[in-house]
């Protein structure tokens, strides 16, 4: 069973930034109980928070994830992916590993057209997509817009150490889900290799 702390910490990974009172409103406990837990994970270097005053009384506590905080939601097989990345490089050039990606980009575009089969819909496409993201370890959902448009967010990204090493990576999976939504249109908004909290995707249709 899920400890609270580490509820909070995924709500602050999934969310970003939240308020003692937000935090302690979705983990259903009392905010003295939301503090106490958030001031352990702050001794222990997991999050960190900033005050904001908002009109008279007391300021609003914020809590965000620390890179520490960040670093419990693991990089999968990091070291030895950057190695194997390298050791591609080496061998056969940077067009030997352009030609891995795109055979990697095409074997995941294969079995995610399998899985998408059945959503004629874009939200439904985008729902079933998200679904295969979260169960990737992405952490992916997707949002309608109330202008029409829509985003799909990756709060995530599990293969963090080898798209900093090859971002080939990044750019076959913007070119994936373009394929997969087409004839929608998909831009990337938020980037975390270039600093944001995650990255973020937005589909018009």
């Amino acid at each position: 069973m899920e400890s609270p702390a580490d509820a909070i910490l995924f709500f602050l990974k999934s969310r970003g930034s939240a308020s003692t009172l937000d935090i302690a409103g979705r983990q259903n406990i009392s905010r003295q109980a939301a503090r106490v837990h958030l001031e352990k994970l702050g001794a222990e270097g997991l999050v960190q928070h900033r005050d904001e005053q908002a009109g008279v009384g007391r300021p609003a506590r914020f809590w965000s994830l620390t890179t520490l905080g960040h670093q419990r939601f693991p990089d999968t097989h990091a070291q030895m992916t950057v190695e194997l990345i390298d050791a591609v490089r080496e061998e056969f050039g940077g067009e030997g590993l352009e030609r891995l990606i795109a055979r990697r980009e095409a074997s995941t575009r294969e079995g995610y057209e399998r899985s998408l089969r059945g959503a004629a819909s874009l939200e439904a496409r985008l729902a079933t997509l998200a679904k295969i993201r979260a169960a990737e370890g992405y952490m992916a959902e997707w949002q309608a817009q109330d202008d029409g448009t829509y985003l799909l967010l990756e709060n995530h990204c599990p293969v963090c150490a080898a798209a900093e090493a090859c971002q080939g990576f990044c750019r076959s999976e913007l070119m994936l889900f373009r394929a997969l939504l087409s004839p929608a249109t998909v831009e990337r908004t938020e980037h975390i290799l270039v600093g944001a909290r995650r990255c973020a995707y937005l589909v018009t249709p």
